[in-house]
This record gives structure tokens, C-alpha cells and sequence, in this order.
């Protein structure tokens, strides 16, 4: 969709990064800029910088970066111009559609008009004469009808052709239904539908959008869950069932459980706060959603051996983030969804007490840690203390440190510190491995050698460093970037991923319009956009933009000069016979 200059100038004046930025991430003012923990990444200090007086944001941590079209880009997961449609609504705009829909913003509009049709017609399928077992499977599960309605449940005929010839009907393509998961492509190149005789979930994102179905089978078949796969507006590591409505009901506090019978159950039984991972282990991009709506997670995954495991890895990517965990164990190896029911009227009631008796992390995993050793037993004794002592050692806090090391010392009648300095030591290996992994980053980072965006930087190290001081000077000082222009040729850039920002800026300045970080979102990938964002943070405003400007193109013309044969295949013809005629003077 072609967005028409005028309407973004009018965005970027109603649009404030810090106000944007900080309705999904707390900022505090340091210097000059807004600093915060980056929503991006796990982190326990805050490395994560918005500058409002040059409209950018980048984390020094992980390297996100960009203006705030991108920041709402990567934490909606939205295209460039679902976003510019988001800014829009806040600041009281509405989008002009007087453009056509690029390719993939047409194709995810149509997934979501897909999914939607999609998400009624199972709907209606429940209460028909072929849905009437799965309708009475969620009715034995002794879900209300006012639950069934509220998270919109259905069923999927065993016929593999009723949804595809529904939405065929509507006007949708065999290609949009591929592109939505809602069909297969059969081996003679018909589509038929993917989900058959199942429970149907329909999958829905932060701002009310069908994105996905899972679905659970009603017969012997296997898979018993079926999810949809990874879409154009879908990628299960991204999402969380139910998580539109625990959002506004989190006060603090997310319940993370297995299921979306767990999930509903709760929800019913006024737990309104549970969500769930989508038949996947909790992931990173999931830790860190969760963490925008909440101080506390409480774990309630199934007792058995495979949700064990699953809570130690969960409790392994939640720590990194900052939020307080808790471990809720459901007695007699039942899950929430069970247990509730297996207490009638009194389901509610029992749950909130198994919430209020909740431990912490460390707790738990302490426990697992001392079921597995003969305490009584001198060698078991000092093994298991070697392991606790590591797993305290994790802790950053040292308050808590101090207060699990008082209590593991008296509970196994240990000197306090003798314990103190097996945790000191781990802490040690901790710290001298991460200051390794720090200087290997550092290092790696200086000479570019895995530099995957501008690949070119590492055989012209002088000369990119020299180019990126000169786009982030042109960026913060657009005076002397229109001085530069007959200075400042786009061929005079080494490498190209360099040169084509510069022909960007320079087509922009040409034509008198502006080059704020935010003219900049439309033409460049999020990616592309953290680059350039990581630019400006590294070469702050100058106090002699002109006079830096000319040290820089100097310092490019100096490499232009050193070009080797294999450099030269990078270069432009102009700049070859410019080589070439120098090498002959020399030889003179």
C-alpha cells in the first residue's frame, strides 16, 4: 500500500517514541536518552536506549534497533504498513486508501478474513447433527455455553471438503487457503481441508485477529492436537492461547499452563489470568510477551515426568527475564483442568489454595534436586550440597543468595561458611566464563567477520567504520548532508549494503524531503533498520558535522586508493579506472 509522504510527516508529528515505547516497556531518563530492560531479549540490567530528540531506539545487548514503526513491527509482529495502521489509531489518523495493498499486506488481510470465516463456520458446526459429539466432549468437560461462546470453540466436520467449499463460496482462493493452513494440497493438486473431526480452538492475537486453530481429534487418529503451522500472521513461538483476555486481567500475575482445556478451564473457574504455549515448550519470544503484562508467573504444568522436564526448562527462559516464578504442583499427578473438576463446587475454592501455597523456582527446583540422594548418606550429602551450591550460585540476587545458603546450612547442619564458599567458587567459574564470552563478542564484533548484513565490511573495515559515521552524521544533521551532496557520490561507498542507505538518503535530500529514522522504516527490513539504528548509537552528534563529514569522505577516498583485486570486484566502474590511473602514475 503506497502511503502517501504528506500522511506520515503528519504521523511523525502526533507519534512520540517515548510514549510509544513505553506503553510495553518501563523506561527511566539516563542523560539524554530513556533506558530500560529490552523487550527483545532476556536481560537483568538495562541496556535497552530510546532517544527521543533523534527518534530512535536500540539495545545495546542484542542489537535491536530502529525508529518506532519498527519497534511496533517486532513487538506486534506486524508488516510495515499493519503498523503504520496501529501508529495511526492511536494518534486519532486514519490510513488513506488511496494505494493498492502490497503483495504480502493483501495476503495477510485475507488470512485474517479467512481465519475468520473460518473460526464461524466451526462454530456453527458444534451444534449441528455431525458436530453433536465434540459439543457434548466440551459439555462433559462441564464447560457452560457462555464459556464455549466466549473462546469461540467449534468443530471441524469429518468430511475433508466442507470447510474448503465454504470458503470457496466467500471468494477465497485455493492459494490464500494454503497460504492459511486451513487446507492441504491433495496429490492430484486439490485442496482439502486440514483439520477433520476435531474440537476446534481458534488461536487469537493481541488485537482481536483469528490467527490460528488447534484442534483436538475425536477419534483413535493421531495426532490427538493438530496446531496450525507457522502463517504469513502465525509463529507459534510468538503466541499464547488466550492471551487477548489475560492481558487485561493479569494484575501482576500470568498462570502458564500446558493446555487449552487447562487454559479454559481456569478462565471459567475465574482464573482469567491462565494462558498456554501452543504444543511447544516455552520460548524466549513467549517469556518476554508474558513479562509486558506481568511481574509474577505461576508454572502449573502436569505432574507427570514430561511436565517436570518442561517446568525446568520454563523456569531456565523465565529467570533471564526478571519475573518472580512460582511452581504450582497439582496433587495426585492431575492437571488444573482435572482437578477443578474432580472438586465440583469446590474446584474454585482448591485451586486458589494450591496458588496461595505456591514456592518459588529455587524452592522447587531444590526439592527435585534433594528427592534424588540419600541425605543420610555422607558422599550423597556432600554431591547433593556441590549441586545446590551451583543452582544458588545462579542467583544474582546476593540478599537471596545469602538467605537459601542460611537455610540449606542448618537444615544439613553444615558451617554457613564452608557452604558460602562452594557457592562463591561456581559464581567465580560463572563470572570469568562470561567475561570469555564478552571479549569473544567484543572481538568478533570489532573485526566484522560474521557481520551478516553488510558482508562485505569485513575486508574494508576502515571504510565502512568511515561510512557508517558518515550515514549517521547525514541522519543527525541534515544541513551539512545537504552540503555533502556534491562531496558525496553514492559510488564513493566501498560496500554496498552502505552505499544503498546512502542512495536512499541522498535521493530523499534531493528531492527536499526529510531523513528521520522514520522516512527511513518504509525501505528498509527491521533487520536493516536495527543496522542503522546501531549506527547512530555508536556515532553520536557531532560538534563539527562539516568538519568530521570531510575527515570521513577523506578516509574513504584514502581506501578507494588501496583497493585490491579482489576489493575491486565490489567496486564501480568509475571507481576501477580511477585505481587503474593511479597505478600507472605510480609506475611513472
Amino acid at each position: 500500500m503506497a502511503i502517501p509522504e504528506e500522511f506520515i510527516q503528519e504521523l511523525k508529528s502526533r507519534i512520540d517514541i517515548v510514549d510509544v515505547v513505553s506503553s510495553y516497556v518501563s523506561l527511566k531518563r539516563s542523560g539524554r536518552s530513556m533506558m530500560g530492560l529490552c523487550p527483545f531479549h532476556n536481560e537483568k540490567s538495562p541496556s535497552f536506549s530510546v532517544s527521543r530528540e533523534n527518534g530512535f531506539f536500540y539495545c545495546f545487548g542484542c542489537g535491536a534497533g530502529g525508529d518506532v514503526i519498527t519497534f511496533i513491527r517486532k513487538i506486534e509482529n506486524l508488516d510495515y504498513v499493519e503498523s503504520i495502521k496501529l501508529l495511526a489509531g492511536r494518534a486519532g489518523m486514519t490510513v488513506p486508501e488511496n494505494g493498492r495493498n502490497d503483495g504480502m499486506g493483501k495476503l495477510r488481510n485475507r488470512i485474517y478474513e479467512a481465519n475468520r470465516e473460518a473460526a464461524r463456520f466451526y462454530h456453527k458446526q458444534l451444534y449441528t447433527p455431525q458436530g453433536r459429539q465434540a459439543l457434548d466432549y466440551l459439555r462433559g468437560r462441564n464447560l457452560s455455553e457462555k464459556t464455549i461462546i466466549h473462546f469461540g470453540l467449534g468443530y471441524s466436520p469429518s468430511e475433508r471438503f466442507e470447510l474448503v467449499n465454504y470458503l470457496k463460496a466467500k471468494g477465497f482462493s485455493q492459494e490464500e487457503l494454503y497460504a492459511a493452513n486451513l487446507a492441504n494440497q491433495s496429490k492430484r493438486g486439490y485442496p482439502f481441508d486440514r483439520f477433520s473431526d476435531r474440537v476446534m480452538f481458534p488461536i487469537i492475537d493481541l488485537r482481536g485477529n483469528v490467527i490460528a486453530f488447534g484442534g483436538r481429534i475425536m477419534s483413535d487418529v493421531k495426532p490427538k492436537y493438530l496446531n496450525t503451522s507457522d502463517t504469513p500472521v502465525f509463529n507459534k513461538s510468538r503466541s499464547l492461547f488466550a492471551m487477548q483476555f489475560a492481558k487485561n486481567k493479569a494484575n501482576g500475575q500470568i498462570i502458564l499452563v500446558e493446555g487449552y482445556m487447562d487454559v479454559i478451564a481456569l478462565h471459567q473457574a475465574g482464573f482469567e489470568n491462565a494462558v498456554a504455549t501452543l504444543g511447544t515448550a516455552l520460548t524466549n519470544e513467549q517469556a518476554m510477551l508474558i513479562k509486558r503484562y506481568c511481574d509474577e508467573v505461576i508454572i502449573c504444568y502436569d505432574a507427570d515426568e514430561a511436565g517436570q522436564k518442561a517446568t525446568q526448562r520454563a523456569i531456565d527462559i523465565l529467570r533471564p527475564t526478571g519475573l518472580n516464578i512460582r511452581i504450582l504442583t497439582v496433587p495426585s499427578g492431575k492437571d488444573p483442568d482435572e482437578f477443578i473438576r474432580s472438586h465440583g463446587d469446590q474446584g474454585s475454592a482448591r485451586f486458589r489454595m494450591l496458588l496461595e501455597k505456591s514456592g518459588n523456582d529455587i524452592e522447587y527446583r531444590l526439592a527435585k534436586l534433594r528427592a534424588g540422594y540419600n541425605l543420610n548418606h555422607s558422599a550423597q550429602k556432600v554431591e547433593f550440597l556441590t549441586r545446590a551450591a551451583s543452582l544458588i550460585a545462579g542467583i544474582e540476587n546476593p540478599v537471596e543468595q545469602d538467605v537459601y545458603i542460611s537455610s540449606l546450612s542448618r537444615e544439613l547442619d553444615v558451617q554457613k561458611d564452608a557452604l558460602s564458599r562452594l557457592v562463591e567458587k561456581d559464581s567465580g567459574k560463572r563470572n570469568r566464563q562470561r567475561r570469555r564470552e564478552e571479549q569473544r563478542r567484543i572481538s568478533t564484533e570489532l573485526s566484522a567477520a560474521n557481520d551478516r548484513m553488510n558482508t562485505e565490511k569485513h575486508l574494508n573495515l576502515r571504510a565502512a567504520n568511515a561510512e557508517e559515521a558518515l550515514i549517521s552524521l547525514i541522519i543527525l544533521n541534515p544541513d551539512t548532508a545537504v552540503r555533502l551532496r556534491d562531496k558525496l557520490r553514492p559510488e564513493d561507498f566501498i560496500t554496498m549494503f552502505d552505499r544503498r542507505i546512502y542512495e536512499i538518503l541522498e535521493k530523499r535530500l534531493s528531492e527536499g524531503l526529510e531523513i528521520t529514522m522514520a522516512d527511513l522504516s518504509g525501505s528498509f527490513s527491521t533487520d536493516e533498520m536495527s543496522r542503522i539504528a546501531r549506527m547512530l548509537a555508536s556515532h553520536p552528534r557531532e560538534n563539527d558535522p562539516d568538519h568530521a563529514a570531510e575527515e570521513y569522505i577523506s578516509v574513504l577516498r584514502e581506501e578507494a586508493g588501496r583497493l585490491t583485486p579482489e576489493k575491486a570486484a565490489y567496486a564501480d566502474n568509475d571507481t576501477i579506472m580511477e585505481q587503474l590511473r593511479k597505478m600507472k602514475e605510480k609506475k611513472r
